[in-house]
């Protein structure tokens, strides 16, 4: 029996061709930024307009070569954690 392929799996979801969740970080980070040194510095915004094409630029890139990295910020940091022993023993002894 045949299984369709579901396109959020196939087809992850993209922004401007690059994948969105980095896409995305990628503006939280710069628009704060951008603000700053405007409000500090009195920097022209335009300049943050090259940057942000910049690093949409390079997400481009990497998102061809794995398109599924939104997946992989994602998951960033959910390993699960190592469990603590509850006598002093040499090695991984994995009492509860």
């Amino acid at each position: 029996m045949r299984e369709p392929i579901l396109k959020a799996v196939a087809m992850p979801p993209k922004i401007f061709l690059a994948p969105m969740l980095p896409a995305l970080l990628n503006m939280v980070l710069q628009f704060p930024a951008m603000f700053i040194m405007m409000g500090i510095y009195h920097v022209n915004p335009l300049m943050f307009v090259v940057t942000i094409a910049i690093g949409h630029f390079i997400l481009i890139i990497y998102g061809a070569k794995e398109p599924h990295l939104s997946a992989m910020v994602q998951a960033f940091g959910k390993a699960p954690k190592t469990s603590q022993n509850m006598y002093k023993v040499k090695g991984a002894k994995f009492a509860p």
